[in-house]
């Protein structure tokens, strides 16, 4: 019995050394888990927090802003009359192609060719009585005054005759430019009146993709800039190049207005669609880029932490551009500071830190 008392006090013995030495040993690494040096964003040597960090420094950016824009026609008008009359002929096919010049379609013009035979008898009888007249005026037999009522009542004839003709011009109907016209909205014997849409008539090749940039860029676009832009329901990637801006910013909206130019020799591209732009702006050689999840949103701006002699220090930054992973750091950062990037919700001004730097 004694023999059995004794193993069970060695066990009890040992199992309490066992504890204690557990115990002891916990202390000295510092804490339960997350709380050792091992432990992520625990503190490191002396207390401080462990944290990832890049060296900003200075590189090469080529920027490119992506903006929505829309196509449009090259030239677009909608074909009116000029003046009221029925409708002889129809010379064009719906959705057609035309020539500038082309005959399109003729209003019945019997009653000004009409009126036109009339003005040029006038005309006609006009110009002899002038005649004579200058005979009689050479031999004195009248007055000058009668000459000049005379000459007054030929120029007035000529003038009838002009402004019939140019009434008659106005009822053949002919294509300003070359393109393609739309669907008609008038048929042969209909009463066209000047308020009457006969057809649009449009030229889409090329066609014009007219945007608008954020006022910050207004300084980094250039005419003859090359951009790229897709259309909804394709893939395929398409240019242009960028021929006319708009003198002034736009005041409601503080944007600048571009416009770009594309070939559309298969009509690929139609009046009217939406465009996704990628426009190249200036490219800076000496940009400070630094990760997106370092910037912290605050009230009057963005800040950021720098590491400085071991400890984290708040910085107020002004960003412009962002790509897929970092931002265009425009001022509050210096070429060779130690920005963090993990931990920065937890950290305070002053806080010790010790950094991993990493590559950005």
């Amino acid at each position: 019995m004694k023999i059995k008392y004794i193993v069970y006090a060695i066990l009890i013995l040992g199992f309490g050394a066992l504890v204690a030495y557990r115990i002891k040993a916990n202390k000295g690494e510092g804490g339960g888990p997350g709380g050792g040096p091992g432990g992520p964003g625990g503190p490191g040597k002396g207390g401080a927090m462990r944290v990832n960090g890049v060296v900003v420094k200075p590189e090469s950016f080529s920027n490119a802003l992506a903006v929505s824009g829309s196509i449009e026609a090259n030239e677009q008008v909608a074909l009116r009359g000029q003046v009221s009359g029925l409708v002889r002929t129809i010379s064009f096919e719906e959705g057609s192609p035309v020539s500038k010049g082309q005959v399109l379609l003729k209003i019945d013009d019997s009653e000004l060719r009409a009126q036109l035979a009339q003005a040029q008898t006038r005309q006609s009888l006009a110009a002899e009585n002038e005649r004579r007249a200058g005979l009689l005026l050479k031999k004195e037999a009248i007055s000058q005054e009668e000459y000049d009522v005379a000459s007054a009542e030929l120029k007035s004839a000529r003038a009838q005759s002009q402004l019939i003709e140019a009434q008659l011009a106005k009822t053949t109907i002919r294509a300003p430019f070359t393109g393609r016209i739309g669907l008609r909205s008038i048929s042969q014997g209909s009463y066209l009146s000047p308020e009457t849409v006969i057809a649009n008539l449009v030229s889409t090749d090329p066609v014009k993709i007219s945007f608008s940039v954020p006022e910050k860029y207004a300084s980094q676009v250039k005419e003859k800039t090359t951009l790229s832009f897709t259309v909804a329901g394709s893939d395929k990637k398409y240019t242009a190049t960028v021929y006319a801006i708009e003198p002034g910013i736009e005041a409601s909206s503080r944007t600048l207005q571009l416009r770009a130019r594309a070939a559309n020799p298969d009509g690929e591209l139609r009046p009217g669609s939406f465009a996704n732009i990628e426009l190249p702006l200036a490219v800076i050689p000496d940009a400070l880029l630094i990760p997106s999840e370092a910037i912290i949103p605050v009230q009057n701006g963005k800040k950021v932490f720098i590491a400085k002699d071991g400890k984290a220090k708040e910085t107020m930054v002004e960003a412009s551009t962002r790509t897929q992973k970092d931002v265009l750091i425009t001022a509050g950062l210096q070429p060779g500071d130690t920005v963090l990037t993990t931990g920065i919700m937890t950290l305070k001004e002053g806080s010790p830190v010790k950094v991993a730097v990493g590559k950005n």
